[in-house]
């Protein structure tokens, strides 16, 4: 018991030395020290996630280290414009009649131009930045991948040992996808669609790895950027409604409820064909928001070791420690994240198709 004693009025002790040292060494810091020093936490945690039309790499003293993006612009007024990202900084913001907007815009951080009457106006804008970048880089990583394990299985010969190594792997990884989600959930006619979806897998998985990779060429938020994830969803719609079959349809517009769930007011009818568009868009709001949020998270745990800088040694480095573990938690937690949206939005991708295939040709066959 007087051990328990002593080990609590030691903690007591540590406790309040930890908070009387901020205390102190706040005392030695100026306000103009104060405010030079104060991190903005919203610059770097939207600067991060949002899109942009360079690719900062580090800071290296007071040198900012980023590769510039070329900006394609149709104007028209004065037609098409291409040049580099660069030069809009070496000329003082504004290049050939175009600059970024400013913070509090309502195009802020895009191309603008200014009209006759001072007014902003958006060109057509079709630059490639930095999501756009990694969009590519991601995609021909995604290729490369792909036709490599191909091109192990055309050379395979017949009767030939089982892959091992990243080859087998990756066998192991296609099967489970294609076995336990798209065969089970599509059902008979799965073959159609198996390619569709197993794109769709490995895509928004190998994205989400790039993402959390903190330095060139990873590190951009493909999947946190809502206009990627509503083009995926725009898939699985159009997968869905095109090869929807008769009785799909059927039971959208005159589904197998009591009359008067249909007529005279189509109550029914009206709630299935909205059902039709809030499908996919839970699929693009789920895995947005969810990898939105993650980078976000890790973000701000990092900005704890800045902002805790001027609050003394003793604070600054508890926090420092409680930052690095935290982030090391978030982004296991991440690894994992990072596969499971990948496999929910192809297993209800593949949920949504299969019941659209309901009543079709290759469903009577196999019952």
């Amino acid at each position: 018991m007087k051990q328990l004693r002593n080990i609590f009025t030691g903690l007591l002790f540590a406790l309040g030395l930890l908070v009387s040292l901020p205390a102190l060494a706040q005392e030695e810091i100026t306000p103009g020290e104060q405010k030079e020093n104060t991190v903005d936490v919203k610059s770097i945690v939207f600067g991060h996630i949002g899109d942009s039309y360079e690719w900062h790499i580090t800071t290296w003293g007071n040198t900012h280290i980023t590769i510039p993006l070329p900006v394609i612009v149709y104007s028209s007024n004065s037609g098409w414009h291409t040049f580099l990202s660069s030069r809009l900084e070496e000329n003082g913001g504004t290049y050939e009649g175009f600059s970024i907007a400013p913070s509090g815009s309502k195009y802020e951080g895009k191309i603008v131009e200014y009209n006759e009457a001072g007014e902003q106006v958006r060109p057509w804008d079709i630059s490639i930045t930095k999501v756009t970048l990694s969009l590519l880089m991601n995609s021909v990583l995604l290729l490369v991948i792909v036709l490599s394990v191909a091109h192990w299985y055309r050379k395979r010969e017949q009767g030939a040992l089982a892959p091992g190594g990243f080859v087998g792997f990756m066998e192991m990884f296609i099967m489970m996808i294609h076995d336990d989600v798209i065969k089970s959930c599509v059902g008979p006619n799965y073959k159609k669609f198996a390619p569709y979806l197993l794109t769709a897998f490995f895509f928004i998985f190998i994205n989400n790895l790039m993402g959390l990779i903190p330095f060139f060429p990873g590190g951009a938020n493909v999947t946190g950027n809502i206009a990627i994830t509503m083009v995926l969803a725009i898939c699985t719609f159009l997968a869905v409604n095109i090869f929807g079959t008769k009785h799909y349809w059927k039971d959208i517009f005159w589904p197998d409820v009591p009359w008067w769930l249909k007529v005279p007011i189509p109550m029914m009818p009206f709630i299935e064909f909205f059902g039709v568009f809030t499908k996919p868009f839970a699929l693009m709001i789920r895995l947005f928001a969810n990898m939105l949020s993650g980078h976000m998270a890790m973000l701000v745990l990092t900005c704890l070791i800045f902002i805790s800088a001027s609050m003394g040694p003793a604070l600054n480095g508890t926090l420092t420690v409680a930052s690095v573990l935290f982030n090391i938690f978030m982004n296991a937690l991440e690894l994992l994240v990072a596969f499971i949206q990948a496999y929910v939005f192809t297993m209800l991708s593949a949920v949504f198709i299969g019941l659209a295939q309901e009543g079709s040709k290759a469903e009577e066959v196999a019952k």
